[in-house]
Order: C-alpha cells, then sequence, then structure tokens
C-alpha cells in the first residue's frame, strides 16, 4: 500500500506531458508481454465467433416471427 501510495505522489509531481509520456510507456510495455494468436488460431476464432453470431440471429429472427404471427392471430 505505501508502495501505490508513494507512486501516486510522484505522479502528481510529475508535469502533463511527463505523465502523457509515461502512460504510453506503460502501454507499449504492456503490450509486448500480450500472447498474439497465430494466424490459425485467428482464423479459427473468427470462424467461430461469425457461425455462433449466425445462429444467435437465426434463433432470434424465428422469436421475432413466431411473436409477429401471435400478435397479429391475436388482434387482427
Amino acid at each position: 500500500m505505501e508502495q501505490e501510495v508513494t507512486r501516486n505522489e510522484s505522479t502528481e509531481q510529475l508535469g502533463l506531458f511527463a505523465r502523457i509520456a509515461l502512460f504510453y510507456r506503460q502501454v507499449i510495455s504492456e503490450l509486448k508481454r500480450v500472447v498474439w494468436p497465430t494466424r490459425e488460431q485467428l482464423t479459427t476464432y473468427t470462424s467461430v465467433v461469425l457461425v455462433f453470431v449466425t445462429f444467435i440471429i437465426a434463433v432470434v429472427s424465428i422469436f421475432d416471427l413466431g411473436l409477429t404471427k401471435l400478435v397479429f392471430w391475436i388482434f387482427g
């Protein structure tokens, strides 16, 4: 906890541009740690998402069609 307070106090002492530069350095540092998927994994994940979204669209469309027919049957 003390380390966090000290870090926040030192960050507050920095100027605006120094804080912006620090932020971007930290972002770049974190992006270097990211494990990026291979092209095959990305293709697989994209395919799974597209199939799932298509399935959900079909389910919602059928549900909507059913409700529409029900409402027209009830209210004529």
